[in-house]
């Protein structure tokens, strides 16, 4: 079902909260409460229609945020693995340089 589709068993909130009781009270010579009323259906229906939508991009916000909550503990880990990396580098820098044995000396030359 794409999310333009109408789901016809299901009741909208006006449904619910009158028991989804509607009734032709409307004379059938009465264009405007004709016209009222099927326009109120319309609005029924489009609500219905956006109501699932939400519920859609609700579920969409919720796998998003998970995802960035990942991606945030993987960030965490891997600068902390950049840090730690990092300061074992400056130490490497720091120390005094090794003096070449004589067997490196002679491939240099």
């Amino acid at each position: 079902m794409s999310r333009f589709d109408v789901d016809l068993d299901e009741q909208t909130p006006w449904q619910r909260r009158t028991g989804g009781i509607m009734c032709d009270i409307y004379r059938a010579d009465d264009p405007a409460a004709n016209l009222l009323e099927r326009r109120w259906f319309a609005a029924a229906r489009a609500a219905s229609q956006i109501q699932a939508e939400c519920d859609a991009l609700a579920q969409v916000l919720d796998i998003t945020r998970e995802a960035w909550r990942n991606a945030r503990a993987r960030l965490v880990q891997l600068e902390n693995l950049r840090d730690s990396l990092g300061n074992e580098l400056s130490v490497v820098d720091h120390r005094e340089p090794r003096r070449a044995s004589s067997d490196e000396q002679r491939s240099v030359a």
